[in-house]
C-alpha cells in the first residue's frame, strides 16, 4: 500500500514491504543493490558511490534515454544520520561528474527550488516485514521528482520480491 503526500516542501512515501528490515536497508546502503531499482521507470544508475557513515559523501549518476540521446543527471549529498536498520538521512543536490554542486539556473531547475535538499528514510520492523516512510524535504509541489520517487520505490518493491525468492 503506498500513501503518497506532496506539498509545497515535501514529497512523502509510506510503503510496507514482504522483507525484513535488513535486506530493506541494504537496498539504499549497498551500490550493488541501489543500482537495481533508483530512480524513475526508464532510467539507468551507472554510478553510486556511498561512503556510508555521518560525514560520508555519496555521488550517483543517472542515465536515460531521450529523443535528443542519451542523457545524464549526476547528483552528490553527505549523509547526515546513519542509524543502521532504522534512519538514514542524506542531503542530495544536482552536481556535475566532479561533484560540483549545481545552482537551480545551472541544473535547469525552476526558479525557487532550493539547491540541496534532504532525504529522509526511516525504516521499522514489523515482524518479518518493513514500513519504510521516505520523505524528500525541498521537492516543490508538482516537481517531476515527487513521481519519479513513486516509480523508484515501485521499482525497489519489484527488486525486494526478487530478492526474497532467491
Amino acid at each position: 500500500m503506498t500513501d503518497e503526500t506532496s506539498t509545497q516542501n515535501a514529497v512523502t512515501i509510506d510503503r510496507t514491504f514482504e522483507a525484513p528490515v535488513d535486506l530493506v536497508w541494504r537496498m539504499w546502503t549497498e551500490p550493488e543493490h541501489f543500482t537495481a531499482w533508483y530512480g524513475p521507470a526508464g532510467t539507468s544508475i551507472r554510478v553510486a558511490k556511498m561512503d556510508l557513515r555521518v560525514g560520508g559523501t555519496r555521488m550517483v549518476c543517472m542515465e536515460m534515454t531521450t529523443p535528443g540521446g542519451t542523457v545524464q543527471m549526476w547528483f552528490t549529498g553527505e549523509y547526515r544520520v546513519v542509524s543502521e536498520h532504522t534512519r538514514l538521512v542524506y542531503t542530495e543536490s544536482m552536481s556535475d561528474p566532479s561533484g560540483k554542486v549545481l545552482s537551480s539556473a545551472e541544473a535547469g531547475l525552476p526558479a525557487g527550488h532550493p539547491t540541496t535538499t534532504e532525504v529522509i528514510v526511516e525504516l521499522e520492523d514489523l515482524d518479518g516485514r518493513t514500513r519504510m516512510t521516505l520523505t524528500h524535504v525541498g521537492i516543490p509541489e508538482g516537481f517531476p521528482g515527487a513521481e519519479g520517487w513513486g516509480m523508484a520505490i515501485d521499482k525497489l518493491a519489484a527488486h525486494l520480491a526478487g530478492q526474497s525468492r532467491s
